[in-house]
């Protein structure tokens, strides 16, 4: 029976194939054919689970662009006997909003639930996101939600507890050539291309099937005798620029891997997020500082020297400009990877802060203060203070904190770089202070 609701953008045939893009004429039927997403829409997957039980919740569909977040949505509808509405939330308001509301709940009394599913969902604002509740929880629509962004940051935490995350991984090329399979099937012929180049075709797509069914699409529509290799294919076709948004969550995930690539010792997977970043466009100057706080953070005074050879090659950057200063750059990270790793001197300031906080605001102990006046002689400043120059070693062993303050142990040297150095001397000073300590009960 045909629903008075349904938004279909066209009610006359069907346009020939010939005229159809190629990713809209192979697109799954059903949702056992939808390539690269097993994991949530397997028997054990959350999706296969929820089909498998006959309930479907609200959904939030996570991943990156042509991963299948509509055609799945569109199939849970289909396999759910769900009337399936779409609206965009680049396009959508309040007004639009309301009529598919308004609507959802007149088709839910003739015995029909709606699946409405919005494009782009993070692009709508907190009261916009705030008005799906209502209708979310009576059971008026099924919500499913796409976004390329990550829910945490960008959806209301109200939304996020009614719908269960969905998260869709970029696919692989394995994927992508079972894409190109039933492209060459559906248009009854082989891509032109030799095998490394089909290989190249495939990864200029960057795991997106909507782009590399364009791309496919592209290569069939030339008129060439025999097959393509790479040098003819990269002639014809540019590659794609990598998915970067230098404000959003790639930023943030491309930075920790590079962060997290040289605290791990790996030159050559830091060298590689580096260039990822530089590729997609980011501001040299933003990764100056950033490997240079890295020196700071987790290499430390394991090698000191590291902050200076990350100073240097920022300073040299600023002299030379892209892209020679980009080298010098690059250098550091290699040097950064490379060298003694020791958090310690971070470890130890941030527990210096946390004892900062907590013990308020006591006095320094009165022997180390300076009594400039004579009322602060009365007041015992200075009294009992130690020169240490003047002492056996150049150390008199006294006690600097606050009068009373158990002495905390903040910096723990590893053996290490440089530092092996530094832990041996903590311990030596260590055992003095303890020495001095003993001589002066006696």
């Amino acid at each position: 029976m045909a629903d008075l609701f349904d938004n279909a953008p066209d009610a006359g045939a069907p346009a020939p194939n010939a005229n159809r893009p190629l990713a809209d004429r192979i697109r799954p039927s059903r949702l056992a054919e939808v390539v690269g997403q097993e994991k949530v829409l397997g028997p054990n997957g959350p999706l296969g689970a929820m089909l498998g039980s006959g309930s479907l919740s609200s959904l939030i569909l996570w991943g990156p662009p042509g991963v299948g977040k509509t055609t799945i949505a569109r199939l849970l509808a289909l396999e759910t006997d769900l009337a399936f509405v779409q609206i965009s939330a680049i396009f959508s308001g309040v007004p639009e909003l309301r009529k598919v509301f308004d609507a959802a709940r007149l088709r839910r009394q003739q015995g029909r639930g709606t699946l409405l599913f919005v494009d782009e969902i993070h692009r709508f604002n907190k009261a916009q996101q705030d008005s799906f509740l209502p209708h979310m929880e009576d059971g008026t629509i099924v919500l499913v939600g796409a976004t390329t962004e990550n829910p945490s940051f960008e959806l209301n935490a109200a939304l996020l507890s009614r719908a269960q995350v969905i998260v869709l991984e970029r696919l692989s090329l394995a994927d992508l050539e079972r894409l190109a399979q039933r492209a060459e099937q559906e248009l009854g012929r082989a891509l032109p291309l030799a095998a490394e180049a089909r290989d190249r075709l495939l990864e200029m797509a960057d795991g997106d099937g909507r782009a590399a069914l364009n791309l496919i699409e592209q290569v069939m529509a030339w008129k060439v005798a025999g097959k393509l290799d790479t040098d003819q294919l990269s002639q014809r076709l540019m590659r794609r620029a990598a998915k970067y948004d230098k404000s959003g969550d790639e930023h943030y995930n491309l930075i920790s891997a590079l962060h997290k690539s040289v605290r791990g010792s790996d030159p050559d997977a830091a060298l590689y997020w580096f260039s990822r970043m530089l590729e997609g466009g980011e501001d040299p100057r933003y990764l100056a500082r950033r490997i240079t706080r890295m020196a700071v953070e987790d290499i430390g005074l394991a090698d000191p020297a590291a902050q200076r050879h990350c100073l240097d090659a920022w300073a040299l950057y600023e002299r030379l400009g892209s892209p020679e200063g980009e080298l010098a750059l690059a250098q550091a990270v290699i040097y950064l990877a490379l060298a003694p790793k020791s958090n310690a001197g971070y470890a130890a300031y941030k527990g210096a802060r946390d004892l900062a906080r907590r013990s308020g605001s006591q006095m320094p102990p009165a022997h180390i203060l300076n009594a400039p006046t004579g009322l602060m002689k009365d007041q015992g400043y200075g009294a009992g203070y130690q020169y240490d120059h003047d002492a056996e070693d150049g150390f008199s062993g006294q006690d600097y904190f606050p009068e009373g303050m158990k002495r905390p142990v903040l910096y723990l040297p590893v053996e290490r770089g440089f530092e092996r150095d530094l832990k041996k001397r903590v311990e030596w000073f260590a055992s003095l202070r303890q020495k001095r300590r003993t001589e002066g009960k006696t």
